[in-house]
């Protein structure tokens, strides 16, 4: 068994190599990723497998085309909207470090600077978008009212969504984004230079869950488990009340008429997608459970699980 010291010595050699990590993939919006670029509207956004458009085979290839885009747009938006909350919370576990383990320290500085980044990378995309998209379309959700939900809920699960939600970042741009020739560039290389800032965060999120972990006893992390299940039911909400409002918008902007059976499924699966890419990809890819099982009981994962299985895909 590790003792205390060499755990603590073991932490701070990862947190060192989120630094350098960090370090040498450092990047400027304007430099690296816009380039003076607009987004290519002639191509889609996402890939088939994170918007399931191809399932839609009643829309043209065109339709199908600026469906993608609708989703994309919010793809983004939605990462900048939990980016809000992000940011703050890690800012705030960094004052647990102020007055320790420099090292760490460094690691959250500069996570948060990263993280206030990306939301102006997001910014910037929304309002490229805007440029050349029909009106109408919005984000129901407001960034500071998502965070402040969030950040009342108890560290440990704020930590542990946080962690999801770096690992299916990770998960999208590598199995779906990135092997995608036929992408806007513009748009796949925003993901490209995000992603290369989250592969550090995802480790450290993983190390404050754990060490959050460490400060519970048993009432207060089968507390915390609640407080996880609440947060992903809340954002199980959004997703619920954005693609509502998306496939709305869509369907208004190509300007035909859909039946009622087409408006429907539209809107379904508008749902899964959004779901399947923030809730459930990042469930299935196995680390994230692997930690949550590491750290809660049998009984507390079975009660995360069986309030997931509602929004899980359903077997052919």
């Amino acid at each position: 068994m590790l003792t205390a010291t060499t755990h603590s010595t073991d932490n701070t050699d990862r947190y060192a190599r989120c630094i350098d990590l960090s370090k040498r993939v450092r990047w400027d919006i304007d430099r690296d990723v816009i380039r003076g670029r607009s987004l290519n509207f002639n191509e889609k956004f996402l890939p088939d497998g994170l918007s399931l458009v191809d399932r839609l085979n009643f829309l043209t290839d065109s339709e199908q085309r600026f469906l993608s885009q609708v989703q994309g747009r919010t793809y983004a938006n939605l990462f900048g909207l939990i980016e809000r909350y992000i940011n703050a919370k890690i800012l705030e576990v960094s004052r647990d470090h102020w007055l320790g383990d420099q090292v760490a320290l460094e690691a959250l500085v500069r996570f948060s600077d990263e993280e206030m980044k990306h939301q102006e990378l997001f910014r910037r995309v929304e309002a490229l978008a805007a440029e050349r998209m029909p009106p109408g379309y919005a984000v129901v959700a407001d960034p500071n009212e998502v965070a402040s939900l969030v950040l009342g809920k108890s560290t440990w699960a704020v930590m542990a969504l946080t962690y999801h939600v770096e690992i299916f970042t990770q998960l999208h741009f590598k199995k779906s984004i990135e092997p995608e020739a036929s992408l806007s560039e513009l748009w796949k290389d925003v993901f490209l230079y995000h992603w290369k800032e989250e592969a550090q965060h995802a480790v450290i999120d993983e190390l404050e869950w754990r060490r959050e972990d460490a400060k519970l006893g048993d009432a207060e992390r089968d507390q915390a488990v609640t407080d996880l299940i609440d947060l992903v039911v809340a954002v199980d909400g959004i997703l619920q009340a954005q693609s509502k409002a998306d496939s709305d918008y869509f369907m208004a902007s190509v300007k035909r008429s859909f039946t009622d059976e087409e408006a429907d499924s539209v809107r379904d699966t508008v749902l899964g997608a959004y779901r399947w890419q923030y809730i459930v990809s990042g469930v299935q890819d196995g680390r994230f459970l692997g930690v949550l099982t590491e750290l809660s009981t049998s009984a507390q994962v079975e009660r995360a699980v069986t309030a997931l299985a509602p929004l899980m895909p359903k077997a052919a």
